[in-house]
């Protein structure tokens, strides 16, 4: 005799079998009013109660992973500043009261919407040392280390700074010396400790400790106390240079010294096959390579979505183009299943797989490989790929790979300003802490971006991401990246929606799923971000959902369908602004302990 769980999953799979034909193939992109909210459906088992309120404001706001950094772009914000003003001085204020992400020693990508029209993006991602080598990363046998991830040889040249004050030359309003005010003031007067700082510290204790870290974190041989108040006196003065001489301190002068210090403190050079710890080798960042480094100025990718315009990032990004022909495979649907539905999360899995398969063997630094930009993001592509979803059956993969880590790497924030700028960031170590080197007299962490690359390709890096040749190592070269800072225009052209997040290749499934949910679902905000996702890269062969974010029938009749469905403590933590009837909702992921500031 069934039971009432055997009955459920086939009564699911019948409903998915019999509405396969209406939903393929037809669009409904037509640019309608924007709908209003509805509320939100999630699971009982949920974390996230729908309904939760998100920051209202009548002017600007900032959303943030780090609620302290918000309030310092909200105060140039309430100073006058404007979108880009407040989105550099948010981006400093990271590097001090969020060190595991918050960056000098890193990267990133911003794209800007201002008020007359105006787009940009600034691609400041790290670049592989001149110095390095298509092999660097593999020993004797031919075999991947852990090289690029630990230690100094995993440095990649830092662009967050160029990048902030070339953004801010170009579309801010204020001087870099004001919006690093606040920065500076709160490396000066510290950081209050939570309890989730602490545990952070804590976890990440061994990786801070083997460099100089430690001395700076872990003061009398523990991490701050919840509460107490950690002053960081060689930041300050970091960044205080910054503020009176240009990004020229950090690449050029007495900061620059610093970094290719600490490049050969204690360390054996690297050699071919040198069977030595990662914390020992040598990184090959030099003068030249600071003084050469500059951020890229690139046009940004521009699709639609139903009657939406999308503003994202394009490559050395793949978040923009990932998200992008992910969105318009399903755009194809006439109308896409409800939001806890076994049909809807399979569509979405497979959708991701084949924007997926695209990234990960198509997609690197533009000034290395030809990008097929024009094709991946066309509407007629994606229509070639919707055309071979099975509407009852998962695709495998084609090969096996490594499980994909849990992580919540990188930092975005998002800001619009009482004009109607707007600017999405996203900026990194890549893991949390970087490679754990921190560069002493500076007062920051060195980033390891280098792990981004395919040191081996067809072998899976940290984040299971299995990447082809065109994302080898080589000099001077920009490692492929996840981060995928997005601007949603609505269909009559007016500033919607300003979103990223963090977390790896979990990012891109999580921008696309919170356009999903407030575009289809007609989510709230609040809703739109607390709502359970799933994730999908191609390979792992892995479906990834929340624990406690789909129901037991939904999950066993995925199983049937193919999917190999898998739970996660969660999938990316994002920072969202949306446009309401009169004003910003803003919002940090209740995944996370940052916030919104408005005024």
């Amino acid at each position: 005799m069934k039971t009432s769980l055997q009955l459920n999953i086939g009564v699911l799979l019948l409903v998915t079998a019999c509405i396969r034909i209406p939903f393929l193939n037809k669009s409904n992109a037509t640019g309608a009013e924007v709908p209003a909210r509805v509320p939100a459906q999630f699971p009982a088992t949920w974390k996230f109660a729908p309904g939760r309120a998100a920051t209202f404001a009548p002017n600007g706001m900032v959303a943030a992973n780090h609620k302290p950094a918000a309030e310092a772009g909200a105060e140039i914000l309430r100073a006058g500043g404007n979108a880009v003003d407040a989105a550099v001085a948010t981006a400093f204020a990271l590097a001090v009261s969020f060190p595991e992400a918050g960056n000098l020693g890193g990267g990133g990508f911003m794209v800007i919407r201002m008020a007359d029209g105006r787009t940009a993006a600034i691609d400041y991602r790290e670049t592989a040392p001149a110095a390095s080598t298509r092999n660097m990363y593999l020993d004797a046998a031919g075999n991947a280390t852990d090289g690029s991830l630990v230690g100094r040889l995993a440095s990649g040249v830092p662009g967050a700074v160029a990048g902030l004050a070339e953004a801010q030359r170009k579309y801010g309003s204020m001087s870099l010396a004001h919006v690093l005010a606040p920065a500076i003031r709160m490396a000066e007067e510290g950081v209050v400790i939570d309890s989730v700082y602490r545990a952070l510290l804590l976890d990440y204790r061994r990786r801070i400790e083997s460099y100089a870290g430690g001395a700076v974190f872990f003061q009398d041989g523990d991490a701050p106390a919840v509460g107490s108040s950690l002053k960081l006196p060689e930041l300050a003065s970091t960044l205080k240079l910054i503020a009176r001489d240009g990004p020229r301190a950090f690449y050029e002068g007495a900061i620059a010294d610093q970094i290719v210090a600490e490049m050969s403190r204690d360390c054996d050079a690297q050699k071919p096959g040198l069977a030595v710890a990662s914390v020992r080798r040598c990184g090959l960042i030099t003068k030249k390579d600071l003084a050469t480094y500059k951020p890229e100025w690139r046009q940004p990718i521009r699709t639609t979505y139903r009657g939406y315009a999308m503003l994202t990032m394009p490559p050395a990004s793949s978040g923009g183009i990932t998200v992008s022909e992910t969105l318009n495979i399903l755009e194809g649907f006439h109308s896409l299943p409800s939001f806890g539905s076994v049909l809807y999360k399979h569509l979405l899995r497979e959708s991701l797989q084949r924007a997926f398969i695209d990234r990960n063997t198509t997609l690197a630094d533009p000034a290395f490989a030809a990008i097929p930009l024009v094709r991946l993001t066309s509407k007629t592509y994606a229509e070639g790929l919707r055309k071979a979803i099975d509407s009852i059956q998962a695709r495998p993969a084609p090969t096996a790979a490594a499980a994909m880590r849990e992580g919540m790497e990188t930092t975005p924030h998002s800001v619009v300003d009482k004009w109607g700028n707007a600017v999405s960031v996203t900026t990194t170590l890549n893991s949390l802490f970087g490679n754990g080197v921190y560069v002493r007299g500076a007062g920051f962490f060195m980033n390891n971006t280098m792990d981004d690359f395919a040191a081996k390709p067809g072998t899976a890096n940290q984040f299971g991401l299995v990447q082809g040749e065109q994302n080898a190592v080589a000099a001077n070269k920009r490692a492929l990246s996840a981060m995928s800072p997005t601007i949603v225009l609505d269909p009559r052209g007016e500033l919607f929606l300003v979103v990223g997040g963090r977390g790896g290749p979990r990012i891109i499934t999580s921008v696309a799923q919170i356009i999903l949910n407030v575009i289809d679902h007609r989510m709230s905000l609040a809703d739109a971000m607390s709502a359970p996702r799933i994730h999908h890269q191609w390979l792992p062969d892995s479906t990834y959902y929340e624990r406690g974010g789909l129901t037991p029938e939904v999950i066993s009749a995925l199983n049937m369908t193919g999917h190999k469905m898998n739970p996660t403590s969660g999938v990316a933590i994002n920072a969202a602004i949306m446009r309401v009837k009169g004003g910003w909702e803003g919002m940090d992921d209740p995944r996370s302990h940052g916030g919104a500031v408005g005024y």
